[in-house]
């Protein structure tokens, strides 16, 4: 262990010495007076980069405020260029003046540390409008430090001797050297993955659901198993940069799937209930469920949940297991044709025959219940104050609402009996005021 530690211990130190021993040549070599004139010249540029950003800044800033009809990607990136506009200025201004130092001046050490300054801040410019695509805050900034310091350090010539060092300061367990190099080329290359991964299932999401041939149900399916399959993919493949040995990997997976197993049986029991629902295509994307209490839309089959957007615009998430184990009413599973049965009573004065037919007349006039099957009235019983009727009509878009079509049924109803004299009994109840009770004779 000893010997292990020193030897780590004179690796990590002749790192430093030779990052070290880098940066202090360059530093000598930008002690020539040419040179440290093309330093103030740039620290004046930067102030003034920092001055036109403001003045410039505000005005672009309400500039874009006008600006009417632009998408949102459009603004996001005037965001972008507002927040970067003194990189910009500087990136624009330090080409400029290294231009007009080639004119006047022949000989290219004259103007070396400006093209240098001018080359690495357009890297670090193009690393952060390209860093963008990376959703992500905490990855993106991730990327964009780590490609920045490795842009900086390849300028500077002093990449080596970074990476030297980075890879000096490292542990050694088995046969797996974990330097902080690796680590950093991992993150990077991970996240530069998982960018690639998610840009290609976007694209690949768009051309599937664009497929009318292909089921929703289908789509969905293929959808998930490519996330599953290019995420993984760059996981993977970032492990494998840091060298990690997957073959082991394998065995610890399988032993902590089954800690899992146990410990998760309701999660892995809703990620295979949602794999069934997208096989058996019982439930789909847009189709008009009834669960319990709960009647709305699918609007969306995740890996876990159901998303049901109800009609008063609440989305519950319904486990994938509810829908598998317990009783599910898919109104538009087959086909979209469904029977609404309205009770209601009349007096026992009015003519049952006359009352049938004004309540059918009545139904087929609104314009969702359907005139084949046509509706039809049955007396159901006897009641104590009225005769009762059911009602049955059909209509073929249960997507549009079930309340508002009964509610315009027994509206129409409402109207009809009202203007042929058909009377709806109520319950009438009489109450009796008792008076004082009279007052016991006296005892003998």
């Amino acid at each position: 262990m000893d010997g292990e530690l020193a030897t780590w211990l004179q690796g990590w130190l002749q790192g430093v010495d030779d990052l070290w021993g880098g940066v202090v040549a360059f530093a000598r070599t930008m002690l020539l007076p040419s040179r440290l004139t093309q330093i103030g010249v740039i620290l004046i540029l930067v102030a003034l980069s920092l001055l036109l950003s403001r003045l410039l800044g505000s005005r672009l800033e309400a500039w874009i405020r006008t600006r009417e009809g632009l998408s949102k990607w459009q603004l996001r990136w005037f965001v972008i260029l507002r927040r970067r506009l003194s990189l910009i200025l500087f990136v624009g201004l330090t080409w400029a003046t290294a231009g007009a130092f080639a004119v006047i001046f022949q000989f290219p050490s004259r103007r070396y540390v400006l093209v240098l300054v001018a080359t690495i801040a357009t890297a670090w410019l193009a690393i952060r409008l390209a860093a963008q695509v990376v959703r992500n805050r905490a990855l993106r900034r991730v990327v964009i430090w780590g490609l920045s310091i490795y842009a900086t350090l390849y300028y500077l010539d002093l990449l080596d001797e970074a990476a030297r060092f980075l890879d000096a300061v490292a542990i050694n367990f088995g046969g797996v050297h974990l330097s902080a190099l690796s680590l950093l080329q991992a993150v990077v290359v991970t996240g530069v993955l998982f960018t690639l991964a998610r840009l290609s299932t976007q694209a690949a999401t768009k051309r599937i659901r664009g497929n009318a041939d292909i089921s929703r149900s289908m789509q969905e399916l293929l959808v998930k198993m490519l996330q599953v399959g290019l995420y993984g993919a760059a996981f993977f493949i970032g492990l494998k940069a840091i060298g990690f040995d997957l073959t082991g990997f394998a065995v610890l997976s399988g032993a902590i799937g089954v800690g899992l197993g146990f410990g998760l049986q309701k999660v892995v029991s809703n990620l295979v209930s949602g794999v069934i629902i997208l096989l058996d295509k019982s439930v789909k994307p847009g189709d008009v469920i009834s669960l319990g209490e709960t009647f709305g839309w699918i609007e969306e089959l995740g890996a876990r949940y159901v998303s049901v957007v109800t009609r008063d615009g609440k989305e519950y998430l319904i486990p994938n297991e509810d829908l598998i184990t317990g009783q599910v009413v898919n109104w538009s599973h087959t086909n979209d044709l469904v029977r609404l049965d309205l009770k209601f009573g009349t007096s026992y004065g009015d003519d049952p025959h006359r009352v049938r037919a004004i309540a059918v007349q009545a139904t087929a006039a609104s314009s969702r219940v359907l005139s084949n099957p046509a509706p039809v009235c049955h007396i159901t019983d006897f009641g104590n104050s009225s005769v009762d009727y059911v009602l049955r009509f059909w209509i073929r878009d249960p997507s549009a609402g079930l309340t508002n079509i009964r509610g315009a049924v027994y509206l129409a109803l409402w109207d009809a009996f009202k203007e042929n004299g058909i009377s709806i009994p109520f319950p009438q109840r009489e109450v009796r005021i008792l008076g004082d009770r009279p007052a016991a004779p006296p005892a003998d």
